[in-house]
């Protein structure tokens, strides 16, 4: 671990940075979809293919880490990506703005101004992870990481609360100058909380002295042939395709077969959010405080967290299938308490694989694994849409059509669970912090791992 590792202190600093970013993404996805669906009365399809437009440039992300490994600071990246942000979320406003005098001007500059919003995201959010992966010790990542995304889950909520009642009565200059000032306050919390937070730079990322630094795509093609990181792309996008499928078929399914009112889903919808936070606060708790134990390691919660998600899910199968009959609360709440803490298991072992292979190519990794992420989150949605549709076409029965989506999630976190049970193996090089929280590597060397199994792969 290079630099002085960071207390909790330091760690709420970073969240205070995730919670800007949370924020601003949350006027841009939310809020505005809002506008253009019900104020603007456009087709859903439109803020949909918009927000596609965001998960699409956030392909630039290992660009952006390798960007940061080169220059050695994380810092200037986050300042930098979470200014573009703020332009783009603002430009987004606008462009919604000017979709009510000009539909088709208006939407060429939304699709613009998302591709910044996506330039932004994936310069801030992937060097704040790698800033997270290095700098935070082994025993309290996934506090870490559950500290992180709870207070990014808190700028959404606080600023979709405030921004909703500054917003009425609505018009597009109103919508244009709430949005600038949530812009303008994210920022400059932003830049408070990274102000001398990291320090000094680190060697920039290349080769030996006298070498000529190695290009892009020579440093993606190296962390691609490292089998751990490989594997752990491959697992990021399964099991977030597996993660992100279920969201917008969740609340239509609870209706058309429960007979669920608009507001008992949103209200269920609640409940599994409040699962997630339970679970999020469980792994880590083990995490913390079982931190060596075979319960507590982060490949154990990963593992299980995804087999649960998979048995909720053909619960939620079985649901469909009971005509009404079943414990759907119940189901739905274990549901959100089993992704919870899969995914800050998943994100605690990414930030520590993201130090694992060649040197300095954190950035690389972890961008690897966010873009990953942002493919799969793109697609899932969609996917389970289109899927529920094609299986009520195919199938006469609506609760049998959807619980033969169900179960096909179900599989997809199956199979999440069997890539993960192959990432971090004995024979890939494993290894763990010594309890006691001394730094002494237990088992295989870190220099084991960095040389001889990379090289066999």
């Amino acid at each position: 671990m290079s630099g002085v590792p960071f207390g909790w202190w330091a760690i709420v600093r970073l969240g205070l940075v995730q919670m800007s970013l949370g924020a601003i993404v949350v006027l841009t996805t939310s809020t505005l979809n809002r506008v253009m669906v019900v104020e603007l009365a456009l087709p859903a399809l439109l803020p949909g293919l918009l927000v596609g437009v965001h998960y699409a440039m956030q392909g630039l992300r290992p660009r952006m880490g390798f960007g940061s490994d080169v220059g050695g600071r994380r810092t200037p990246w986050i300042a930098g990506g979470m200014a573009v942000l703020a332009l783009g979320g603002v430009a987004a406003a606008g462009a919604t703005a000017l979709m009510a005098e000009q539909p088709m001007a208006g939407t060429l500059a939304a699709v613009l101004a998302f591709a910044v919003i996506g330039v932004g995201v994936s310069a801030a959010g992937t060097s704040l992870l790698v800033l997270l992966a290095k700098r935070v010790p082994e025993p309290r990542r996934a506090a870490a990481a559950t500290i992180v995304w709870l207070m990014m889950i808190m700028g959404f909520a606080v600023t979709a609360g405030v921004a909703g009642r500054l917003l009425d009565p609505y018009s597009p200059q109103r919508l244009i100058a709430v949005t600038g000032v949530v812009a303008l306050c994210a920022v400059l919390l932003s830049l408070v909380a990274l102000y001398r937070l990291e320090g000094r730079a680190e060697a920039a990322a290349g080769a030996a002295p006298g070498e000529p630094r190695p290009r892009f795509r020579e440093a993606l093609a190296e962390v691609w042939a490292e089998p751990q990181a490989r594997r752990f792309t491959v697992f990021v996008f399964v099991s977030m395709l597996a993660y992100s499928a279920q969201d917008l078929i969740l609340e239509p399914f609870a209706g058309a077969v429960f007979g669920y009112t608009p507001g008992e889903s949103t209200q269920l919808a609640g409940l599994q959010h409040g699962g997630a936070f339970a679970g999020m606060l469980l792994a880590a708790f083990a995490g913390s405080r079982l931190a060596g134990r075979q319960l507590g390691t982060l490949r154990a919660w990963t593992i299980g967290g995804c087999l649960a998600s998979a048995l909720t899910l053909v619960g939620l199968a079985g649901a469909g299938l009971s005509e009404g009959e079943w414990p759907l609360r119940a189901n739905v709440f274990a549901l959100g308490v089993a992704n919870g803490a899969f995914a800050i298991a998943a994100i605690a072992s990414m930030m520590r694989l993201a130090g694992e292979g060649h040197a300095r190519r954190e950035g690389v990794r972890m961008g690897l694994w966010g873009a990953a992420q942002a493919l799969a989150f793109g697609i899932g949605g969609l996917a389970g849409a289109a899927a529920s549709d094609l299986a009520r076409w195919l199938i006469s029965t609506t609760g049998w059509a959807y619980a033969s989506v169900f179960a096909l999630e179900g599989l997809l976190f199956v199979a999440s669970a069997v890539l993960a049970a192959r990432i971090g193996r004995a024979d890939s090089g494993e290894f763990r912090i010594d309890p006691a929280d001394s730094g002494r590597p237990v088992g295989p060397r870190v220099g084991d791992l960095r040389v001889a199994p990379l090289e066999r792969g």
